[in-house]
């Protein structure tokens, strides 16, 4: 569908902003709000008898909502109150966070009206529009546009994990069209966004489906054949239920030889090398095969460590357990020390293995009332279902097969996603810097 644009237009002076309405205004954000980029701190001062939540990076959603229910609690007094609170109208930008993407995509959110109360954390800036200059939900759109994530972009600094620089964010330009016009851009955009969000969130149960379906082609091959006439006996494991009578079940241990890191030193590891060292960032939840290669070490220190080669690897320690990720590793290769080897013995196909732990799930064999971690004591003495290995290949062949269907259709959605939000992105930074007129496109029931 094509838009109408402006009759006219004139150059903002700014090189991102670019060229806007003739009739529209422009200025420094700070010029149209007051900002505080101070927040609140985690300790609870003395007196503090006002129990609040607190809005945090984590607390952001997708379309600048906040999600106040999980947000965590903390004591205040009046005076904090006063400077920290939040009000409808206000928007909160992610100035520091653990995450990067968090600052360099321009992460926002926006008050609601019908928001519970909350105050903000150090880790955001929050911006107060000046209601007879700038329209909040106008304002919202032009700081969560593709306009404002260039800026950002260069705003930030150059550390591992970037801080925004306030001062710069806010002396940026942002066009300023009269007010009745903010209204109808912000209702043009709450309108065609929201039909947009819709089809997203379409294909967003689409994807959460299709997760559904390939974990049950697994569990189902892995745990019951794929035979429906063959004759069931219990197995004796509660998580495994009845499976055909002429499988076998063993323990781990049987399954084959488990084995962690040798002593390699960190000046061994390089990205260069003639044998691969597989750290936990190394491994993929896509599947089985390593997501990349990127540490190495030399054959002198593999010699000394004698090195296995086709096993299955999985995370042993740290929050990396609840990922799930279990991969095969074909080649000689060294793992770290919050990596567990399996070496299945020849009798018993490794694929097979992998798929089992899948179903079994890493977190649920694992201890996790301290750090996550699991250790022999937690595979070794498990019970596997193991048919004989011609099954074992015709279940990994079927398996693979049904995943890589359902993985197309997976592939698919995420495509048709990201060209919904590219859309979506592109709408609300014509429509706020005035590349595409939508006046007539709003009737006056709707923007009031």
């Amino acid at each position: 569908m094509s838009l109408p644009r402006y009759k006219g237009y004139k150059d903002s002076g700014d090189l991102i902003l670019g060229q806007i309405p003739e009739h529209w205004a422009f200025c420094p954000l700070k010029a149209v709000v007051d900002s505080d980029n101070s927040g609140c701190y985690g300790v609870e001062p003395e007196g503090a008898e006002i129990q609040l939540p607190v809005a945090t990076t984590a607390q952001i959603d997708s379309r600048g909502q906040f999600d106040v229910a999980n947000m965590p609690m903390r004591g205040f007094t009046e005076a904090e109150v006063r400077r920290y609170g939040c009000s409808a109208g206000d928007i909160l930008v992610v100035k520091s966070s653990g995450s990067a993407t968090n600052i360099i995509s321009g992460k926002s959110g926006i008050v609601d009206k019908a928001t519970e109360k909350f105050v903000f954390s150090n880790f955001l800036l929050r911006i107060k529009p000046h209601a007879e200059d700038v329209l909040p939900s106008y304002l919202y759109r032009v700081i969560s546009s593709s306009l404002t994530r260039e800026r950002v972009q260069l705003m930030c600094s150059s550390t591992t994990y970037p801080n925004l620089k306030v001062g710069e964010y806010i002396s940026a330009t942002i066009p300023l069209p009269p007010i009745a016009e903010q209204t109808t851009i912000a209702t043009f955009l709450d309108r065609e966004t929201g039909k947009i969000d819709a089809l997203i969130a379409e294909q967003e149960m689409l994807l959460a489906l299709l997760a559904e379906k390939r974990q049950a082609t697994i569990s189902h091959a892995v745990t019951k054949g794929l035979n429906p006439d063959a004759p069931m006996k219990e197995s004796g494991v509660a998580w495994l239920g009845k499976v055909p009578e002429h499988w076998e079940i063993l323990k781990g241990a049987r399954i084959g030889t488990l084995f962690g890191s040798g002593p390699v030193a960190e000046d061994e590891v390089h990205e260069e090398g003639s044998v691969p060292f597989i750290k936990v960032g190394s491994l993929s939840a896509e599947g089985f095969e390593i997501a990349n290669w990127n540490w190495h070490v030399s054959e002198a220190t593999a010699g000394r460590l004698n090195p296995y080669s086709e096993f299955v690897v999985f995370p042993k320690r740290g929050a990396a357990i609840f990922l799930n990720k279990v991969n095969i590793v074909k080649c000689r290769a060294l793992i770290d020390p919050n990596l567990m080897g399996w070496k299945i013995r020849q009798s018993i196909s490794s694929a097979y293995v992998a798929y089992l732990l899948t179903v079994r799930k890493l977190q649920e064999l694992a201890d996790v009332s301290t750090v996550p971690q699991i250790n022999n004591k937690h595979i070794e003495p498990e019970k596997f279902p193991i048919p004989p290995l011609s099954e074992q290949e015709a279940i990994v062949e079927f398996v693979s097969t049904g995943c890589q269907k359902i993985d197309a259709l997976k592939a698919e959605s995420e495509r048709a996603i990201a060209l919904l939000k590219e859309r979506r992105s592109a709408l609300i930074a014509a429509a706020v810097t005035g590349q595409i007129d939508v006046r007539g496109l709003v009737t006056e029931p709707e923007a009031a």
